[in-house]
């Protein structure tokens, strides 16, 4: 394992819950954390921006306390994601929130990070980039993050096409620190299969979505129960970069998901209001939907990865 004992001593499972859009707000972090594994939501999600502050402020003061009174319980880390491009407006001011929080871990995606990593190592966090890409990750790599989301084939959100096997592989070849796996990845066995291939930790999103501490909506959440795999379609007309979305969530806007057109210009709206928002109406999830059919809290699912987890260790050493 590659990773800071400061992050992996305080961990139950190498599991860190993905940064979901409109869907992961602090009751979903805190509960992650407090059952062991990594906690994680994108500043954007804080709204408006000062909001980010009182996130932080009672993330920070729950766990405390939990630690206080579980001196023995694993605690996991917690994480922010920011979203490092020109459009987005508040980079600056969610960085200086993080910075002044010290938040233990920053994801950050799209454009390789360098003036993010500078000011998060002044305080002694590590940043880890999203990568779809070997050349994405070899760009971040030499913009100085610790370690790299490798966003493979399956996952839900701004996925990539590459099987993850191809992928870890790759990187494995000149990047040996810290390596997170995303893509369908929603039990115990398969977080010791990324173990396995040789990365730290899970990425799990889709899987988070559908339990009680989630902000989505119950009919996001039940959509997800009724879908498999085939109900994901990877497209890039709703939000310009193609991205995995579920086939329910795109009828329930108008459009045939299986006759969609190639660009976002060919769909004719009477107007703007009738556009459908992408990840508000326009629902992202990973191709991992047809393993999940409950909607538990995040303390019982983490248990039950941590059954199926040690299970497949022993099928394995048996």
């Amino acid at each position: 394992m590659s990773l800071p004992k400061t992050i992996s001593d305080h961990l139950r499972l190498p599991v860190l819950g993905a940064p979901m859009f409109l869907c992961s707000g602090p009751e979903l972090v805190i509960a992650q954390c407090k059952a062991g594994i990594i906690g994680s939501f994108p500043a954007l999600n804080a709204r408006p921006q000062e909001d980010l502050d009182r996130w932080l402020s009672r993330i920070e003061s729950e766990l405390a306390a939990h630690r206080r009174e579980h001196p023995q319980a694993k605690v996991g880390p917690f994480a922010v994601n920011l979203i490092v491009n020109i459009a987005n407006t508040r980079l600056d001011a969610d960085l200086e929130v993080c910075v002044r929080h010290k938040v233990p871990i920053i994801i950050t995606s799209l454009s390789a990070p360098r003036a993010v990593v500078e000011k998060v190592h002044g305080y002694g966090g590590i940043v880890l980039h999203d990568a779809i890409k070997v050349r994405h990750a070899q760009k971040a790599l030499e913009g100085g993050v610790d370690g790299l989301i490798l966003v493979c084939a399956g996952a839900g959100g701004h996925a990539g096409t590459t099987n993850p096997f191809a992928l870890v592989n790759e990187v494995r070849r000149f990047h040996q620190g810290p390596l997170v796996l995303s893509g369908a990845i929603t039990n115990g066995a398969s977080i010791l299969a990324a173990q396995a291939m040789g990365c730290d930790l899970a990425y799990i999103g889709t899987r988070f979505i559908a339990t009680r501490e989630s902000l989505a909506s119950e009919t996001y959440k039940q959509m997800i129960l009724e879908s498999k795999a085939s109900d994901i379609v990877y497209t890039p007309l709703f939000s310009g970069v193609h991205g995995s979305y579920l086939a329910g969530s795109i009828r329930a806007a108008g459009l045939d998901p299986d006759n969609l057109p190639a660009q976002e210009g060919k769909v004719q709206y009477r107007g703007r209001a009738d556009r459908p928002k992408t990840w508000k109406d326009i629902w992202g999830a990973g191709q991992g939907v047809g393993d999940i059919d409950d909607v538990p809290g995040v303390a019982e699912l983490v248990d039950r990865f941590e059954a199926e987890f040690q299970a497949a260790r022993r099928r394995i050493c048996a």
